[in-house]
């Protein structure tokens, strides 16, 4: 009898503990749309940057929907009297980009996706000013080699033809020749780069342009000469690490005797002083950065992000100024 009255317990118990999860079950799956995508409300982003230079905030409010398969933004600026500038609304997936210009009721908007493994489409179009590019990008079987076709809306002439190999790229375009005559041109232009003498030596053509760039870099030194031809403008890029935390560049023009010096100190990974003196303008200047300045705010102390500058015109000690710069993060 004991053991009768205790197996019905067990089926009671088992009973009341089924029908509750199958009443809890379908308000679980009701946050969620066909299974998917859950409808909860979205964690909102809120960053606020201040520049005491231009004395405007800007701010940024954005999201992410469909489990983290777009995003959501809106950005404005505003000044000390509280007048609201520039607003913009964006919205970002992995096939497709919409911005909108709310001052302008202007839209631009971008598409990208693969029609086929190894072929892949690419559109932009600015809605107001009707224009915009469409290109086609194939893979052409050896790692870093592709072809890419594109072409400008409305089109001008034949599309612009890319190259792109490991060692750089190559790309041939129509162009407008610079009289009085409506020719059309084929302009050369590329990119190629190749290792010497334990650096990178690069070569860019460009409108009749050719700049060379030689790098070369090891754990404690960084040497960067660069010429470009026909203006024969050269200059001479120097690194020097003195220390984990220690690094100082200078550059020099040789056409202007224009130059300029940096040095870096930097402490732990929130905290970087600089200090440094631009001959072209006559300026000296140190800046004292809390948050990793290259960084983002949500990596900093308390996700707020705060740089202080000082700058000494050197004609004139007296016009001194010190600016700050502030970027916080909230997430809600």
């Amino acid at each position: 009898m004991a053991e009768a009255k205790s197996d019905l317990q067990l089926i009671t118990s088992t009973t009341t503990t089924t029908s509750a999860t199958s009443a809890a079950s379908p308000a679980a799956e009701g946050c969620r749309f066909g299974g998917f995508f859950q409808l909860g409300r979205p964690k909102l982003r809120v960053t606020s940057e201040y520049d005491s230079d231009t004395s405007v905030f800007l701010h940024k409010v954005s999201c992410r929907l469909l489990d983290n398969l777009a995003k959501l933004k809106f950005s404005f600026y505003n000044n000390s009297k509280g007048e609201v500038s520039e607003p913009q609304i964006s919205f970002n997936s992995k096939f497709f980009s919409l911005q909108y210009d709310v001052e302008e009721s202007d839209a631009l908007l971008k598409t990208s996706f693969d029609i086929m493994p190894g072929l892949q489409f690419r559109a932009a179009h600015q809605a107001k000013a009707g224009q915009g590019e469409v290109a086609m990008v194939a893979d052409l079987g050896s790692p870093g080699y592709k072809f890419e076709l594109l072409s400008t809306i409305p089109s001008v002439g034949m599309p612009k033809a890319t190259l792109k190999f490991p060692l750089g790229e190559v790309s041939l375009e129509e162009k407008d020749e610079e009289e009085e005559e409506q020719k059309r041109t084929v302009a050369v232009s590329g990119i190629l780069k190749s290792h010497i003498l334990d650096g990178v030596c690069t070569a860019h053509y460009n409108d009749e342009n050719l700049d060379l760039r030689y790098a070369f870099k090891d754990e404690q030194m960084t040497f960067i000469p660069s010429i470009s031809l026909p203006s024969n403008a050269i200059s001479c890029a120097f690194k020097r690490r003195f220390s984990p935390s220690d690094k100082m560049s200078y550059l020099y023009h040789f056409d202007t005797n224009n130059w300029n010096a940096v040095y870096k100190h930097r402490v732990g990974k929130d905290y970087k002083f600089k200090a440094g003196y631009d001959s072209d303008v006559r300026l000296g200047w140190a800046s004292l950065w809390v948050g990793d300045e290259d960084g983002k705010a949500k990596t900093a102390p308390l996700k707020m992000k705060v740089q202080f500058m000082l700058q000494v015109p050197q004609d004139d000690i007296k016009s001194s100024a010190l600016m700050f710069r502030v970027k916080k993060r909230w997430d809600i």
